[in-house]
């Protein structure tokens, strides 16, 4: 057993250098743009991938989940909402409260291992090629600094930012930068409805 988990260990750690070096061979074009461009543009793709799967990947469990939960949900908030006392003490023993919270822990269960499979991994799996591919050494070796960014400050000592918080901004920036693109797309489409009812 212990030889069959060393030969898999050593076949995963061969297949990931593999695959670091078809991303070094990707992203080789963004070396023009500098570390700090090139950890942008992977923070950027990886944010519109991770909203893509998120978006289109949905289990048929978590479909079904999501139905069921609106279906309770929707007849608690009935029952709450009924102006008849007697009626709404009637709705409500109707509704099993056993069944409403085993449906949301499922779907709320469900949703989670969505997230981190659609949106977190891609994330943590990016996060991991960063920190492994802007290393101080090969960031000077390539760039000819060990930093990504110098920032300045009111003392006179410049902070130096690595790979890893520079992507981690870059993915914050990304995020805002795609609600607002939401948000802008969303006003300019309702615009058109609006002006064809006056």
């Amino acid at each position: 057993m212990e030889s069959f988990l060393d030969t898999l260990w050593l076949k995963t750690e061969a297949v990931v250098q593999h695959i670091k070096a078809l991303l070094d061979a990707a992203i080789s074009p963004l070396n023009a743009l500098g570390p700090a461009g090139a950890i942008f543009v992977l923070a950027f793709l990886t944010v519109l991938l991770a909203k893509f799967f998120s978006k289109k990947f949905n289990t048929k469990r978590y479909r079904l989940l999501k139905e069921q939960f609106q279906y309770w949900y929707n007849l608690r908030q009935e029952a709450n909402s009924c102006a008849d006392p007697e009626k709404a003490t009637l709705l409500k023993r109707n509704i099993d409260q056993a069944e409403l919270n085993r449906v949301y822990y499922d779907y709320f269960f469900e949703g989670l291992m969505k997230s981190l499979l659609t949106t977190y991994l891609p994330l943590l799996l990016m996060l991991a090629y960063v920190n492994e591919a802007f290393q101080p050494s090969l960031l000077l070796e390539r760039f000819g600094r060990a930093y990504v960014l110098k920032v300045p400050t009111f003392s006179g000592e410049p902070v130096l930012l690595g790979g890893v918080f520079w992507f981690f901004l870059s993915v914050l920036f990304s995020y805002g930068v795609c609600s607002l693109g939401k948000k802008i797309v969303s006003k300019a489409q309702t615009r058109p409805h609006s002006r064809e009812k006056t």
